[in-house]
């Protein structure tokens, strides 16, 4: 990976990374995959796609409580308290020298409404209340692949019971799961509605509603909105998601 390395430290699961490039800077864990990615004059700004697509539910229904999986270097936390300035956001990250990297270099936002748990995602969802989160956002990944954790019945279920009434669930998939496996029909058992985006970079972001909702115009007023307060090309991802059921 091109540019200036900035700082490296190391913890029992590998080599973190940060890295300067042009205007970007980059988190890896050892490894040629980027983690996380921000703009450094704009450090709220997703710079992955899939990352600014993982925030297409807010569209539909603005959410007062986000649980965020993968903390990584905090880009997802960073713009939805931007963009949500009242909204309750909790983040789940396994590696206490993340955290540590993306508050000393990624902007990671002190704020009141931001809460970290360290700790594995798997058991703090099992330990949620029902029904106390809106949003769930996962992205666990290491330094080669993603996490099993996100392509498991289980997973799946533990999400739909922790999710609000009209909740949604959002996962970053790095290959399209399969239509017909168990997954997608514990998937579609326990979600109303579900849709897909692929990025360019072919990851495929997976999302599940847990309530029937009406279809957005990629001129409607709603999404124009959210262009002005957070400037990701909100129309041009929306027109690009498909629906499965």
């Amino acid at each position: 990976m091109k540019g200036e390395i900035i700082h490296y430290t190391r913890d029992a699961l590998g080599g973190i990374l940060v890295i300067d490039y042009r205007k970007h800077r980059v988190m890896t864990f050892d490894s040629v995959f980027e983690q996380s990615k921000i703009d450094r004059r704009k450090p709220h700004l997703p710079v992955h796609e899939y990352s600014r697509a993982m925030l297409l539910p807010v569209a539909f229904s603005q959410p007062a409580h986000v649980t965020v999986l993968g903390l990584g270097g905090g880009v997802m936390a960073s713009a939805l308290l931007h963009l949500l300035p009242d909204c309750q956001v909790r983040a789940v990250e396994l590696r206490p020298s993340v955290l540590q990297v993306a508050r000393e270099y990624f902007s990671l936002p002190h704020s009141a409404n931001l809460t970290v748990t360290l700790g594995d995602a798997r058991d703090a969802i099992g330990k949620a209340p029902d029904s106390s989160t809106d949003l769930i956002l996962a992205d666990m990944y290491n330094s080669d692949r993603m996490s099993p954790t996100q392509a498991q019945r289980e997973f799946i279920r533990q999400c739909s019971r922790v999710l609000s009434d009209s909740g949604w669930l959002t996962i970053n998939y790095h290959r399209t799961p399969d239509l017909n496996s168990p997954l997608f029909r514990q998937l579609r058992g326990e979600f109303a509605v579900l849709l897909l985006f692929k990025s360019k970079t072919n990851n495929t972001v997976l999302f599940a509603s847990k309530q029937p909702f009406e279809a957005l115009h990629t001129k409607d007023p709603a999404l124009v909105s959210l262009e002005k307060r957070l400037p990701i090309d909100w129309r041009r991802l929306m027109a690009r998601v498909s629906r499965l059921t």
